[in-house]
């Protein structure tokens, strides 16, 4: 059977093609990471939900808040933490949401996807806001807001990932490699704060909460360090 110079082209196009998309989805899912991402994606899972702040700056736990659970299972969680926090001084009230999951799976669930699924519409398109963190760091979120039946959301999210908190432009790709990505969301109830006070309610609750979940994994993963000086000395 004889191939024409055009069908052999197209063939070899094709090949190339289907190495291509093998290769980006082999990052997109740490195929060949070389390294056991399951169990990290689980141990990191387990130390979101152990050690996520109760108290920290001016905001105080609350209560817990139930997850939905097939949006978890959309989202691909193996961990969340789901918890309403109150300002002592202001009493204003922030909801905190965060799953912890493989890239891939984290990236893919977005507010402007799901909460327009939800009946809400977009109200503010998603723009990115830089937040000067306490610790002198600076995060990178995502926000904007959607409204149903006369409640309007201001929701902030950001993807926290190897010590820093990102709001990449195509997160599959900028994420890629890492074991686990910590998606965080702030939600205030906007209809009942104006919108200068729920921005700036909201940027002062993730310049104190995502340096103390930093804080709080690093003293999680120094521990077993310190624990085998302290044996081998």
């Amino acid at each position: 059977m004889k191939i024409s110079v055009s069908g052999l082209v197209t063939l070899l196009l094709g090949v190339v093609l289907m190495g291509g998309v093998t290769v980006v989805q082999g990052l997109w899912t740490d195929r060949w990471a070389g390294r056991n991402v399951t169990a990290e994606l689980i141990e990191a899972a387990d130390l979101l939900e152990k050690r996520f702040p109760t108290r920290f700056g001016n905001w105080e736990h609350v209560q817990d808040i139930s997850g939905n659970q097939e949006e978890l299972a959309r989202a691909g969680a193996v961990g969340h933490v789901s918890r309403l926090f109150r300002n002592i001084d202001t009493k204003e009230e922030i909801s905190a949401f965060v799953v912890c999951a493989a890239p891939h799976d984290a990236s893919g669930h977005t507010p402007d996807r799901c909460y327009p699924g939800a009946g809400f519409e977009i109200a503010e398109a998603e723009h990115r806001q830089s937040i000067e963190l306490e610790d002198g760091r600076t995060a990178n979120t995502f926000t904007g807001t959607f409204r149903k039946s006369g409640t309007t959301l201001r929701i902030f999210w950001t993807y926290g990932v190897d010590g820093k908190w990102v709001a990449p432009q195509v997160a599959r790709i900028e994420l890629a490699g890492a074991a686990s990505v910590n998606k965080l969301y702030a939600i205030i109830d906007e209809s009942r704060t104006p919108k200068a006070r729920a921005v700036a309610a909201c940027t002062d609750f993730l310049a104190s909460l995502l340096p103390e979940i930093d804080r709080s994994l690093a003293q999680a993963d120094e521990k077993p360090a310190a624990e085998t000086e302290a044996v081998g000395g």
